[in-house]
């Protein structure tokens, strides 16, 4: 067992004080939306997406992947092809419009997000010797 892990474990049950260095719900979403964007096979962009309701519920997960039947070793992932054919970026500026405007009817909040930290430290041996 790990040293670490066991201090770790027996202070948070001794202290009757919550912890300071806790993840803000944000912090926590977006780390969720970062792991998420690890799974996208895009060279160039990985992008994830945690989609919380009011109640701070996660009620979707997802990443810029190819959908469900399609098969990421057979279709393209050029960005600036010699032939606009074999682009993935085929994006009409008037359907993110409506995107957003969809967005903002349904009243989801939606915006660029600023960390306050630069790491967030996952330590599996930590979770382990609990």
């Amino acid at each position: 067992m790990n040293k670490q892990g066991i201090l770790f474990a027996i202070s948070n049950k001794v202290s009757n004080g919550k912890r300071a260095d806790y993840l803000s719900w944000d912090e926590y979403f977006m780390a969720t939306a970062f792991l998420s964007a690890q799974r996208s096979k895009d060279p160039r962009t990985q992008v994830g997406a945690c989609i919380v309701n009011s109640e701070n519920k996660i009620v979707g997960i997802g990443y810029n992947g190819m959908p469900i039947g399609c098969s990421d070793d057979l279709l393209p992932w050029h960005r600036d092809p010699e032939n606009i054919l074999e682009s993935k970026q085929l994006y009409d500026k008037d359907e993110f419009k409506a995107s957003k405007k969809l967005l903002d009817m349904a009243g989801i909040r939606y915006r660029q997000y600023r960390p306050e930290r630069q790491k967030i430290v996952i330590d599996f041996s930590v979770i382990e010797s609990m």
